[in-house]
């Protein structure tokens, strides 16, 4: 088990905790691999009907470790990148998914919402889909499925500008449940993923798959990964990486779009 993931199961609750906080609780590929195999997990034991999913310190997470983007955009990456295994496992998830989320939620820590059953958002949650910023693509079947959810225009603007999505905007376009007060937010998670569990798991995995296709969703990521994989190592990506690192905005005026 990856210490920056914690796991702890009962009462048909597995409650999963991102717990890097020192960094933002940002996902390297090791973390990626930790949460694909507590979801594979939880598909093959009966014994966990529910799956929560948190984060420790500020924030829920900043998305993928943009040291580990650079690291790939300059051709160092780990063999095998497990975030694919981890959107796979979200997609052919069948065990109901609840998030509590406060803080920002970057990227993947947004997108990932949209594979989710029950999202509580805390007053100060933040969803940013920042994909245009680092000159890559949205992943997580997102292209497809956050148009369906707020609508082509809203969609657009979340990814080509990048913008935070305070909280009750969030629940008045439909990517969450409720607003719950901070201090009461893991608790009351808790409680609504401990009254999923008290329902038939084998009804409510039925009306999950009716209400998702899977393979609709793995195709449209496969897609985004052909493009995102493109995306990495193209110039704009390097010339954003850069000034990344070197904490300066980013000049893309001089890059060709071809």
């Amino acid at each position: 088990m990856n210490a920056e993931i914690l796991a702890e199961q009962a009462n048909g609750v597995l409650t999963i905790t991102l717990s890097r906080a020192d960094k933002k609780n940002a996902l390297t590929n090791s973390m990626y691999g930790t949460l694909a195999d507590l979801i594979e997990r939880a598909e093959a034991d009966r014994a966990i009907r529910v799956l929560l999913v948190q984060g420790d310190g500020d924030i829920f997470t900043a998305g993928n470790d943009v040291g580990e983007f650079a690291a790939i955009a300059m051709g160092k990456g780990p063999e095998e990148r497990h975030v694919h295994r981890f959107l796979r496992a979200l997609a052919k998830s069948t065990v109901p998914l609840v998030a509590a989320v406060h803080g920002k939620a970057v990227g993947i820590g947004t997108t990932m919402l949209l594979h989710c059953d029950y999202v509580l958002l805390a007053p100060d949650a933040q969803l940013m889909t920042p994909f245009a910023n680092l000159a890559l693509v949205p992943e997580a079947a997102s292209s497809y499925l956050l148009p369906l959810r707020v609508g082509h225009v809203r969609a657009f603007e979340m990814f080509a500008l990048g913008e935070p999505i305070d909280a009750n905007s969030a629940l008045a376009w439909g990517l969450a449940n409720r607003i719950c007060a901070s201090d009461q937010l893991r608790a009351e998670a808790r409680r609504i993923a401990e009254k999923i569990a008290t329902r038939p798991a084998g009804s409510l995995g039925a009306m999950k798959s009716l209400m998702r296709n899977a393979q609709t969703l793995i195709a449209k990521m496969d897609s985004e990964t052909e493009k995102f994989e493109e995306r990495l190592s193209s110039a704009e990506a390097r010339e954003a990486f850069s000034a990344f690192a070197e904490k300066r905005k980013p000049d893309f005026s001089r890059i060709s779009a071809h």
